[in-house]
């Protein structure tokens, strides 16, 4: 993983505004759409976006980013509840879970919308 993917990450994920999120998957989408159309080459995935906030989003709202299913990363599951609620996030019925057709965000450009 190199560190221009690694920032594009970060810097996606920080753009996240409270109470909303997006999951693993359209993460890697929008910024292999940026990458591509910046003239390079799209790279990364779901699991690549994981890597990326295990080992260095702690400095942006990490819980903000859920998988397919809208839960957050099992090892941190209550504090990003808690952070979550905290931004009044929609979630599920049993609260364990983003509602996602509620909360799911996409950046203000139009390549990204519809995706994921």
């Amino acid at each position: 993983m190199d560190d221009e993917y690694l920032e594009a990450v970060l810097d996606l994920v920080a753009t996240i505004p409270p109470g909303r999120a997006m999951t693993y998957g359209t993460v890697a989408e929008v910024v292999a759409e940026r990458f591509v159309a910046a003239g390079g080459r799209a790279r990364g995935g779901p699991r690549q976006v994981g890597q990326v906030m295990a080992r260095a989003g702690s400095g942006v709202p990490w819980w903000r980013v859920v998988n397919a299913a809208g839960a957050p990363p099992a090892r941190h599951a209550t504090r990003a509840l808690t952070e979550l609620r905290g931004e009044r996030t929609p979630l599920s019925a049993d609260g364990t879970r983003v509602a996602l057709r509620r909360a799911i965000w996409f950046p203000d450009e139009p390549s990204a919308h519809g995706t994921g």
